[in-house]
């Protein structure tokens, strides 16, 4: 009995370890994000652009023979991508980290590198939760509004959105330890989801390499698990939603959990080879 006493007290001290470096690694960056206004700013900024402009634009020109508010579906899509891109472009700092050795502080500590990882996330996560409520605040000036339910249902599914998008990043970061070149690469692998994942385009007619790409791609299916959640027993449910919801996340699941093995295990290997 005092054995099994003693291993599930360090399998619980083990547990509130972990959680207390998610936890502080996350608040850092947050702290990091809230002492410097360009950040608050461009967070702000980039949905005003991507909603205001590219959006309204869209929104006058792609009305026509769609079954559904295309205004609507539009601002749903942007969330989503401000979501995952801010996320993803946020996990960048790890370079900066790399540079400056703090990477190599923490790796040397008694925590798993996937608790390092998913704090990174989490903390990168804050300026993208700002950027959808930009996104949310554009709308309404647009005339486009969702209930509180439908919101409140969308902020529960926020933290996979941005750790399905972190996950994605991490690979970049494992192999790549320019600031510069992470910045490129990481625009690389969002902006073509942002029209291929269908945030701003509907793709349910996509063919050929067009249809393969946009299914092998992550916010593809945030994007639906929370069209889905948005247009729930409406008229509009059919002609948005693409997947059964379980479907849409069991994909998120195995695809950030493969993201999230592959990035953690380059991450380390590329700190360890120093």
């Amino acid at each position: 009995m005092t054995e099994i006493s003693l291993t599930n007290g360090k399998r619980k001290s083990r547990v509130k370890r972990e959680i207390n470096a998610v936890i502080t690694i996350a608040l850092r960056d947050i702290t990091l994000a809230l002492r410097s206004p360009g950040t608050i700013f461009t967070s702000l900024a980039m949905p005003l652009i991507m909603m205001g402009m590219l959006g309204g634009s869209l929104a006058k020109n792609m009305t026509g023979g769609l079954r559904f508010d295309y205004s609507k579906f539009m601002m749903v899509g942007m969330m989503v991508n401000m979501l995952f891109m801010i996320t993803t472009m946020g996990m960048t700092s790890l370079v900066e980290d790399h540079t400056t050795d703090f990477t190599q502080e923490m790796l040397v500590s008694p925590i798993s590198r996937y608790s390092i990882v998913i704090g990174k996330i989490f903390g990168s996560s804050f300026s993208a939760i700002i950027s959808m409520a930009g996104t949310l605040i554009v709308g309404i000036i647009m005339g486009i509004t969702l209930n509180p339910g439908q919101l409140l249902m969308i902020l529960i599914l926020s933290p996979l959105m941005c750790l399905s998008g972190g996950a994605l990043a991490m690979i970049i970061i494992g192999v790549i330890k320019s600031n510069k070149t992470a910045n490129t690469a990481v625009m690389l692998i969002t902006m073509p989801q942002m029209f291929l994942s269908g945030a701003i385009i509907p793709i349910n007619n996509s063919s050929g390499i067009l249809y393969v790409l946009s299914h092998a791609m992550p916010m593809t299916y945030c994007l639906d698990l929370v069209r889905a959640v948005v247009y729930a027993g409406t008229p509009e449910y059919a002609s948005v939603v693409l997947f059964n919801p379980v479907v849409n996340f069991t994909a998120i699941v195995v695809l950030t959990v493969i993201c999230l093995m592959i990035g953690t295990f380059l991450f380390a290997r590329s700190e360890k080879s120093r």
